[in-house]
């Protein structure tokens, strides 16, 4: 069995941004649009949101999306994102270059030194040709590529299968990329979710140390985890069979199908899901919590994040402990836990203890030990 370990990270984050002063201008305009309507059909009229409800619920300032113009029209309250001829590289694959490349240049390889592509994320621009494929032949890796899924622990999910393909030798390198464009499939229009989420992506090199073979600064995978328990308190019904269940089978409703959550049963649920996956994965390693040199948390809530800390420390733990990029960025998804171990590291020494943890829609968590070579 071989000794594996992440020898390139690389994190692409999209220019545009939008603070929630913006996005609160936007929802509320539409929401007086909107009222005007249900106004003259009598039907329930709909609540304005405001900055300090979306920092509250969330922790989120602002957040980078891939185009902001078409999020910002009240008329529109969607990205507007032209479509590609087949032959052109998708958005999805040319977003998931951008972050692969600069992890294969932080591992000093070339595309040709990987044998794998895995692109896991929580939304894919297409289901065939895999966007793993495209980007291998865009690449010029080698090998294969395949696309999967685990909604907000899908880089976490990936990087498990990586790390056991490599330990067992059936590939060498591995690039595990999580482009997550989410903006594309959220509602705008819904005061609950609206705010929650960003666009970004993130890429890992994972590959075996050889014998005496000597990486400072790059960590070694000690172990990884998956856990799932069907909740659907986190859903998207965006289909192929959305179309079938329509009168109009040629104009697709979106209504309902789209991103929704439960927010207060998540926060409780994945809470103490997350807190027992935690102690009970270090323990596995004759490890508490105390022993771990930083948490890199999946960035979805700092409340949430704060309390599954509290309830595995016996008490507060502080940033530099377990670092947020939630307030500038939002929810990124499967992205945002390795945007926080990309950007917090570089401090830490040889032989200290980190631990990767996401956790989201299934539900599911995903964590890696990590150690500081």
């Amino acid at each position: 069995m071989h000794r594996v370990i992440i020898s390139g990270i690389g994190v692409e984050i999209p220019e545009p941004s939008i603070t929630n002063e913006e996005l609160v201008g936007s929802f509320n305009a539409w929401v007086d649009m909107e009222n005007v309507r249900r106004r003259a059909t009598g039907e329930t009229l709909l609540q304005k949101s405001d900055s300090a409800f979306i920092v509250h619920a969330s922790g989120v300032q602002t957040r980078h999306v891939i185009e902001r113009e078409g999020i910002l029209d009240p008329t529109r309250m969607a990205p507007r994102i032209p479509a590609r001829p087949d032959d052109a590289l998708s958005l999805e694959a040319e977003f998931g270059i951008a972050s692969a490349r600069k992890a294969l240049d932080h591992a000093g390889l070339e595309p040709g030194d990987i044998d794998l592509v895995i692109c896991s994320a929580s939304h894919h621009q297409r289901p065939y040709p895999a966007i793993a494929i495209e980007m291998q032949q865009a690449m010029g890796t080698k090998g294969a590529g395949f696309d999967m899924g685990l909604g907000c622990s899908s880089a976490a999910a990936a990087l498990h299968i990586a790390v056991n393909l490599v330990r067992a030798g059936a590939h060498r390198r591995v690039l595990v990329t999580t482009p997550e464009i989410i903006t594309g499939h959220l509602n705008f229009r819904d005061r609950q979710t609206h705010f929650i989420f960003g666009d970004a992506s993130v890429s890992m090199i994972v590959g075996g140390l050889a014998q005496g073979e000597k990486r400072p600064g790059r960590f070694e995978v000690l172990d990884t985890r998956t856990w799932t328990q069907m909740s659907n308190n986190i859903r998207t019904n965006l289909g192929y069979h959305t179309r079938t269940a329509q009168d109009d089978p040629y104009m697709i409703n979106l209504e309902g199908n789209l991103i929704k959550q439960v927010g207060n049963k998540v926060f409780k649920e994945v809470t103490v899901a997350g807190h027992k996956f935690i102690v009970e994965f270090l323990a596995e390693h004759g490890l508490t919590p105390q022993a771990i040199r930083r948490f890199w948390l999946h960035q979805a809530n700092a409340r949430m994040n704060a309390m599954i800390l509290k309830l595995s420390f016996g008490h507060e733990v502080d940033h530099d402990r377990a670092p947020m990029v939630l307030e500038r960025l939002g929810n990124t998804a499967g992205a945002g836990a390795i945007v926080a171990l990309s950007e917090n590291h570089a401090d830490m020494k040889a032989g200290d203890y980190g631990l990767l943890c996401a956790f989201g829609a299934g539900y599911s968590i995903g964590g890696a030990l990590l150690r500081m070579l």
